[in-house]
């Protein structure tokens, strides 16, 4: 099976020497100096060298890839097996080390081999970060520099790539899974992992030092109520509201910053929804993870190199209210799609759900009137509000706090309009109280202690009033409790 190379393979492009992907893969290059010793991580699943390689490490490693791939033939590879893929590279890996006389400890010969079926058959040094699960984000500026997330602090890495050769070859593998592209005619690009990990990337001329490439690293274990319960991002009181909320068909509305956890919240709440429901998503690259069977999955598309043929959110949404919808759950709501999901929201899709950025519920509701103005809609702005208040029950805060914690701060209701103003009111807020002695902000959940929330009736519609009287009732009397 595996011999030379084929006279087909001889006469292709070197770039595409290496690569069983659809994207291609640039042959080993001149090495570039060593970095200067970073800072090192250490993560529970996967070790990553404590030290930067040394340039003899790198030479070796280039001098047996080259003799690699003029001994294998890629296209028989390509349709293995992950597992046989890699014990019939372990082998002919294993046989150029002997032929070269090459002196190696087994954990050396291991650690090589690792390295270039990371090459061949994934995403080369990224491989170690994408296996730990502890990382939320995985951040690469340039070949020399790979920052990553923990618990909500970022710290620098020592993995790096040979040069930005290989780097962008890896950002090109990433993307052509989804059917994208990145390249200088397209220098930005957002794609996603086979996992739903989210994938942007944005390539030189407009990256300076290199192209930049951003993972958000979705856990494979995905969170639930419960457990943003026990971690304290919301408090058992809160946590239940949010249940029933899910499930008697609200339309929310999660807001917050960057990285303060709206897909996780949104994801959360997903899981109360009942299975028999119809349920489309729409995203601009597909990272929900919804449980339910009858779940309908679209992605926005990028136009192609004439500048035709995009599909965007607004088309999406658009198309949804076509498909016999019971629910509708955009994303991230970020432009004039806004007034078609409040348009959805208002015409019988209830308990349907979006994500926007915002750093308050009133902000978020400011948001929503100018990404609505945005999109040339030319409706006075009292009719905008009236159509916010008709159609959305919910906003829900999310906010990733200084010491890198993440708190939902607000669970608010949308109540209706005095005048021009859209009124609501706090069913549940978070109050800082200082911080410990390590830097950990202290803080606590608090009722407003609110009786009776609008969605009341709707609550008794669904029998789950009883439910939502004793969990006000509980947080009434924690409330109490926390006052003597």
């Amino acid at each position: 099976m595996f011999g030379k190379r084929s006279q087909s393979q001889d006469n292709a492009p070197p770039g595409g020497a290496l690569t069983i992907a659809p994207a291609p893969m640039a042959q080993p290059r001149g090495l570039a100096p060593a970095p200067a010793p970073a800072v090192p991580v250490r993560g529970p699943q996967v070790a990553m060298p404590e030290t930067p390689r040394s340039e003899e490490y790198y030479v070796t490693k280039s001098m047996i890839f080259g003799a690699l791939i003029e001994a294998i033939d890629l296209a028989q590879l390509a349709k293995l097996d992950p597992e046989n893929a890699r014990e019939e590279i372990r082998d002919i890996v294993n046989e150029i080390i002997s032929i070269k006389n090459l002196v190696m400890s087994i954990a050396e010969q291991e650690e090589l081999l690792d390295d270039i079926c990371n090459d061949v058959l994934g995403f080369g040094p990224l491989e170690p970060l994408l296996a730990r699960d502890d990382i939320a984000d995985i951040m690469v500026n340039g070949p020399h520099k790979t920052y990553i997330e923990v618990a909500g602090k970022i710290q620098l890495t020592n993995i790096r790539f040979r040069d930005s050769a290989q780097l962008m070859n890896i950002c090109q593998r990433i993307v052509s899974q989804v059917g994208r592209r990145v390249d200088e005619a397209s220098p930005i690009c957002d794609a996603r992992l086979p996992d739903g990990s989210r994938v942007n990337v944005i390539a030189p001329p407009l990256s300076i030092d290199g192209a930049s490439l951003t993972i958000r690293k979705f856990k494979k274990d995905k969170l639930t109520l419960d457990q943003l319960m026990r971690f304290g991002a919301i408090s058992a009181e809160g946590g239940e509201i949010l249940k029933i909320i899910g499930r008697v068909r609200c339309n929310v509305v999660i807001s917050g910053g960057t990285g303060s956890g709206k897909t996780t919240l949104l994801n959360c709440l997903t899981n109360y929804i009942d299975h028999d429901e119809r349920i489309i998503t729409c995203e601009d690259a597909a990272e929900l993870q919804l449980q339910q069977p009858h779940t309908v999955r679209l992605e926005t598309r990028p136009p192609n190199l004439e500048g035709s043929g995009a599909i965007t959110m607004r088309d999406l949404v658009r198309n949804c209210l076509r498909m016999r919808p019971e629910r509708i759950i955009v994303g991230e709501v970020r432009g004039p799609e806004a007034f078609d999901l409040l348009q959805a929201m208002n015409t019988g899709h209830d308990g349907s759900m979006g994500t926007l950025h915002a750093n308050s519920p009133r902000e978020a509701i400011s948001r929503l009137e100018s990404m609505i103005t945005m999109g040339g809609f030319t409706l006075p702005p009292k009719t905008i509000r009236e159509m916010i208040v008709s159609s959305i029950d919910v906003i829900i805060q999310a906010a990733r706090l200084r010491d890198g914690s993440r708190r939902i701060t607000h669970i608010t209701e949308v109540l209706g309009m005095e005048g021009d103003v859209i009124i609501t009111q706090d069913l549940f807020v978070y109050d800082i109280l200082g911080e410990d002695a390590q830097g950990k902000l202290k803080g606590r959940h608090r009722s407003t202690g609110i009786g009776r929330p609008r969605f009341w009736e709707r609550a008794r519609y669904y029998n789950e009033e009883e439910r939502l009287a004793a969990a006000l009732d509980a947080s009434e009397i924690k409330e109490r409790a926390a006052a003597r």
